[in-house]
């Protein structure tokens, strides 16, 4: 890592942190030591901090709520941003909603739909109980799922047989050349803040538009339905029922990073039940188990190390594809 990186951040004002131990940012509890951990403030810093790296032809891993990512053991060279403080969710000006948006029908423009923008960093927690407490109906299946705003776009989240993108009417990210970019000239590496409208057709179970794609989500605005303070126990009661299915499926038990596999309708069954009938479910290695109760799984049961993990995904996609022929595909993010 070029160490100037802590003249300039400390320039610019931005916060940051060296040889910072990332396992407790992240809901596997897995990972080594982060050489450089940036945590800017608000988008304009987010902004700045990409320039600085590429202006330092300098790769980084943008970190959202550390949900469904596995950091190595060993020190972690590459600069991690972390979105944790662009926290803020609100309700938008309803004369914003666009009938010219594609997502919009003569429903969706009713005068009881309403738009709630939240920045990148925001807990999916801090979304769903702002939406309860401001008696907005559509994202109760998402309560009790960890994890950040950003996060939940960039895999597009999907949760009791709802994704993510089914509410989202908006976006704004940032957008950067390719590097290390020693050849490119300074206009090339500019940084540009973009703003777009929900297109359906860039939007897949598990695919957003955002994968493999040089861009950073700094906030999304969803479309949701305003109902009256004579609804909130029907929505807060909604809630809790997806809560309570998260925790009696033993979500919680242990630290992990939910559903390792995405499913693939062509193998006719989720991937969990394709890998309960292998005879999986408990398999163990390292500090790293199949959960007993969930065959798409994988928990840390005794101080897990990312080897074991990504050792336990390898021998279960080798298992599965001499059992059925089938190829695995992870939803899970080896950083």
């Amino acid at each position: 890592m070029d160490f100037n990186l802590t003249d300039d951040f400390t320039k610019a004002g931005i916060a940051f942190t060296q040889n910072e131990t990332i396992a407790p940012k992240t809901t596997f509890k897995v990972g080594g030591i982060v050489k450089f951990f940036i945590t800017p403030e608000n988008v304009r810093e987010l902004k700045t901090a990409i320039n600085i790296l590429q202006s330092r032809n300098s790769n980084f891993f943008v970190l959202g709520g550390g949900s469904n990512v596995v950091f190595p053991d060993e020190d972690f060279e590459c600069p991690v941003i972390s979105t944790e403080k662009l926290n803020s969710v609100y309700i938008e000006d309803s004369n914003n909603i666009n009938s010219n948006n594609s997502t919009q029908t003569e429903t969706n423009t009713a005068p009881d739909k309403v738009l709630v923008t939240c920045l990148a960093g925001t807990p999916m927690a801090t979304f769903v109980n702002f939406c309860t407490k401001n008696n907005l109906s559509g994202a109760e299946a998402f309560a009790g799922l960890p994890g950040s705003i950003g996060g939940a776009l960039f895999m597009n989240a999907r949760c009791f047989d709802k994704s993510i993108s089914d509410l989202l009417y908006s976006t704004q990210h940032l957008e950067y050349s390719n590097f290390p970019s020693e050849e490119k000239t300074d206009s090339e590496k500019a940084v540009k803040i973009v703003n777009a409208p929900f297109k359906a057709e860039e939007w897949d179970y598990k695919k957003s538009p955002f994968q493999n794609q040089n861009k950073i989500i700094t906030q999304a605005t969803f479309l949701l339905t305003q109902k009256t303070p004579q609804d909130h126990d029907e929505i807060e009661k909604s809630c809790k029922f997806y809560i309570n299915e998260r925790v009696s499926k033993g979500h919680f038990k242990y630290p992990s990073a939910g559903s390792v596999f995405k499913n693939n309708h062509a193998f006719g069954k989720p991937s969990g039940k394709i890998i309960d009938e292998a005879g999986l479910k408990g398999f163990t290695i390292g500090g790293a188990q199949v959960a007993p109760f969930h065959g798409n799984f994988i928990i840390n049961i005794n101080h897990a190390k990312a080897s074991d993990i990504k050792q336990l995904v390898t021998y279960i996609q080798k298992v599965i594809s001499e059992k059925y022929g089938f190829n695995l595909e992870t939803e899970i993010i080896f950083v």
